[in-house]
């Protein structure tokens, strides 16, 4: 009786080993969430440190290293940072940044007071005039810089404007309001002078602003990808791959970053738990998985894998993307659920069957996550992301404290229950 119930609680204890990942998904993402790694990005050398230590955990989790003995695949893209000076005085108030205030990613350096030009509306757009009027201050020195008064606008017309208005950085600093969320972004050019998105609430009628803003464009900045194998003992096995980027926003001066806890250190954090899993319950495919740099700066990463040829696609028999893992109370999204009809429904029947998330929702075909260019070759590919409470996005309020992980451990069954099923 006593070898029984043993075996039973033994059973019991390896099935909850197998599925308890959400502690160490925590663990992991406090860490890529960590100052020392400065929002991964490319400030402080943050991305590459991260990658240092996704590839540490890659050996821990059991993954041989897929590129002869190293993890890694190198590759080198422009990208402008910010890593020094950021300071924003308004009326003598210091700004916060990324709560007050933010600088576009394409934005270069300036150190002084602005001196305004006649303030541009919403309107400028369809009113040409003012941007003449503007111009002919700022050419003939009335002025040295351009003050966009967006209150009021809609999120899509204030987005339009600073598209259309972007280029006159390249002349002079340009100031543009916002009644909006913060969103930032990595950039990949760098103009003149820098581009400041200040909050509305913060305008005054006699606005006197100070600015010392540090930009440096760095030429061919070298990031990687970290890249672990499972290989299956079946010689003629086709491959399953997991992947998720780990690179973020970075740095906005010395001491703001953007941490990116749900975007995507938890996305990181499954792929480790997809390593963990299956290193102890092996499959008949050759499992491969891929932490994927330079996401955030346009796909960068994962273009360079597939045309570099880095493994033969058409033997991917399917591909799993993970990005945004740290919600999950309103179920998931998956991307290609539309065009790709019969794993899709595979993967409802499997969630319907076992009730582990509220929704299995299905999306068609996008182009903003590390699947596209795989499924652009024809690769299977499903981009998962989850959906619930936390709407902080390329944000400074992105952080680990605000993750739930609510549906992280049944979202890690799902996904082997489906892999399984193969």
């Amino acid at each position: 009786m006593l070898n029984k119930l043993g075996f039973l609680i033994a059973l019991i204890f390896v099935g909850h080993f197998s599925f308890a990942q959400k502690e160490k998904a925590a663990e992991i993402t406090e860490v890529l969430c960590s100052d020392s790694l400065f929002g991964r990005g490319y400030v402080k050398n943050g991305v590459n440190k991260a990658a240092d230590y996704i590839a540490s955990e890659f050996e821990k989790s059991g993954l041989e290293p897929y590129f002869d003995d190293s993890y890694f695949q190198t590759f080198k893209f422009n990208v402008n940072s910010f890593p020094g000076a950021m300071s924003v005085v308004l009326n003598g108030k210091e700004l916060i940044p990324g709560k007050d205030f933010i600088v576009h990613e394409v934005s270069g350096s300036y150190t002084g007071k602005l001196d305004f030009a006649t303030t541009l509306d919403s309107t400028v757009l369809e009113e040409q005039v003012q941007l003449k009027t503007v111009l002919d201050e700022i050419d003939a020195g009335e002025a040295n810089a351009f003050f966009v008064d967006a209150r009021g606008t809609t999120p899509q017309k204030e987005a339009e404007l600073s598209r259309s208005l972007i280029l006159l950085a390249k002349k002079a600093p340009l100031v543009i309001t916002t009644g909006h969320k913060f969103m930032w972004a990595v950039g990949r050019q760098k103009l003149n002078y820098p581009i400041i998105i200040l909050k509305e609430e913060l305008v005054t009628e006699d606005l006197k602003l100070e600015v010392d803003i540090e930009a440096k464009f760095i030429e061919n900045f070298e990031s990687k990808n970290v890249v672990g194998y499972l290989p299956s003992s079946n010689t003629k096995a086709k491959t399953i791959v997991f992947t998720a980027h780990y690179d973020h926003l970075g740095g906005m001066g010395t001491e703001t970053y953007f941490p990116g806890a749900n975007d995507n250190a938890s996305g990181t954090a499954m792929l480790i738990s997809m390593a963990d899993y299956f290193k102890k319950n092996p499959v008949d495919y050759n499992l491969m998985f891929i932490a994927f740099a330079g996401e955030e700066a346009g796909l960068l990463g994962s273009k360079h894998f597939v045309e570099e040829k880095s493994m033969k696609l058409k033997n991917i028999e399917f591909l799993l993307n993970l990005d945004i893992m740290g919600s999950g109370e309103e179920g998931i999204t998956v991307v290609n659920g539309k065009q790709l009809e019969e794993p899709f429904e595979k993967l409802q029947e499997i969630n319907n069957e076992k009730n582990y998330l509220t929704q299995v929702k299905p999306r068609g075909e996008t182009q903003n996550s590390d699947h596209y260019y795989f499924y652009k070759e024809g690769v299977p590919s499903f981009f998962i992301y989850t959906m619930g409470h936390n709407k902080h996005y390329h944000d400074v309020y992105d952080t680990h404290e605000e993750l739930s992980f609510a549906a992280y451990d049944n979202i890690v069954k799902l996904l082997v229950d489906f892999v399984e099923s193969m």
